[in-house]
């Protein structure tokens, strides 16, 4: 049954047991008063993605949406903005931007952000869906030994990582993949996070892992793949889960503090582009209260993005 928030005109509902809720009734687009803004806010921490269609957004219009929720970052810590648009990350397969692995957002620098909020422009006739995975609730299904041992580990977090290399192994290799991998990785970051946050808003435990995790600190490097895929798996079952099939102008926003999410590439060789804007967050702290830490890289002018734009 939809929840409604009858001052605001704003409608929740929820799309899957443990993640995920439509709102109707916001253009987000559009100047929406605190309280709608509250209402959008409330709805994102309890349900960790929420999704809006037919979003009449421009950089700007999105960025002022963005703003009512936090200071917002650079586009991405390596990967250049469009001309003008320094806030903004172009997600878009034709220049490397597939994104078909579990993450967290940009986990490789001290403070990942807190929100992203990302914009359908172009979207494949068929395919392309994105699905998220609730973390929290990962985090709650452990088993208790598991968990005590989860609350204890620390893992090193790199942008440093794979993932276009092994699609470019063979006689073909994909001149967009490469250069997109070549970018990415202009700068090294290394960062030291705790495997359970807690939660700055909403006090919640949450499993911090993802694609760019890379290490699990006091363990060999097979021990740690094996701990991590171990973990892995309970955030990415499909209980935890939820899936939008995008239409052009949708805008979905997700707690990157509580997600992970997947871009799924089924979609062959047809064109699929969202613009992304993030809201800059705290750096992560654990349940002993031990922040994060970075280890390599210097990534003080992303976080500043918002405020220098």
């Amino acid at each position: 049954m939809a929840a409604t928030i009858t001052a605001t005109e704003i409608g929740i509902r929820r799309l899957a047991g443990n993640i995920g809720a439509e709102i109707t009734g916001a253009d987000t687009g559009q100047a929406l008063t605190d309280e709608q803004v509250a209402a959008i806010r409330q709805a994102l921490l309890d349900h960790k993605v929420v999704f809006l269609r037919g979003q009449s957004l421009d950089y700007e219009r999105q960025v002022a949406f963005a703003e009512r929720l936090g200071p917002l970052t650079l586009g991405h810590p390596t990967l250049a903005s469009p001309p003008g648009q320094p806030l903004l990350e172009e997600i878009d397969s034709l220049k490397g931007g597939k994104a078909n692995y579990w993450h967290t957002d940009v986990t490789f620098v001290e403070q990942p952000p807190a929100f992203t909020l990302l914009h359908a422009v172009v979207i494949p006739e068929v395919g392309g869906d994105t699905i998220w995975a609730n973390t929290v609730s990962a985090y709650q299904s452990l088993p208790p030994e598991l968990r005590d041992l989860a609350l204890k580990l620390r893992v090193l977090h790199t942008n440093d990582f794979d993932y276009a290399r092994t699609f470019n192994r063979g006689e073909r290799v994909d001149p967009a993949l490469a250069a997109a991998h070549d970018e990415f990785v202009s700068t090294v970051y290394e960062t030291e996070h705790p495997l359970v946050r807690v939660h700055p808003e909403t006090s919640q435990r949450s499993l911090l892992l993802g694609g760019f995790a890379r290490t699990a600190l006091g363990f060999s490097a097979s021990a740690s793949r094996d701990l991590i895929r171990l973990l892995q798996e309970y955030i990415t079952k499909p209980e935890h889960t939820v899936r939008w099939q995008w239409r052009q102008g949708d805008l979905a926003v997700w707690d990157n503090r509580a997600t992970q999410h997947y871009a799924i590439a089924d979609y062959g060789t047809a064109h699929r582009r969202g613009e992304r804007v993030t809201v800059a967050g705290p750096v992560p702290v654990g349940a002993d209260g031990r922040p994060s830490i970075a280890v390599r890289g210097d990534a003080s002018a992303y976080y500043a993005g918002g405020r220098n734009h």
